[in-house]
């Protein structure tokens, strides 16, 4: 299994969604707190509704731009936080695409494509 994964995500319809053809995704949307956390990770990105490149991981990783801290499993996803921003985001069941179990911890990095 990989320990860092990558997707492109870009706005579609005025929703956050990102296409992984490996993975069986096509335009999956990232709701409930979770595009607001896009919102801020791409804030200094030109054009990033265009396409930003995302990179994550359970494990830390240089260059990761934010840290996130598993809080609880709802409706089959899980809520992380954002505690240096203050901010929650729930992530899926799309997560066990590419992780077998919600990680306690999710290190990010976005950045221009």
């Amino acid at each position: 299994m990989n320990s860092l994964f990558a997707i492109a995500p870009y706005q579609h319809q005025g929703f956050w969604v990102f296409d992984d053809p490996r993975v069986g995704l096509f335009q999956e949307p990232f709701v409930s707190g979770a595009d607001r956390i896009i919102d801020l990770l791409t804030a200094d990105i030109p054009d990033a509704k265009s396409g930003f490149k995302l990179v994550f991981s359970a494990t830390p990783f240089p260059g990761f731009n934010a840290h996130f801290e598993w809080r609880r499993e709802e409706y089959g996803g899980n809520w992380y936080e954002w505690s240096e921003r203050g901010v929650e985001g729930w992530l899926c069941p799309a997560l066990f695409k590419y992780f077998e179990t919600a990680p306690r911890e999710l290190y990010v990095k976005a950045e221009g494509r």
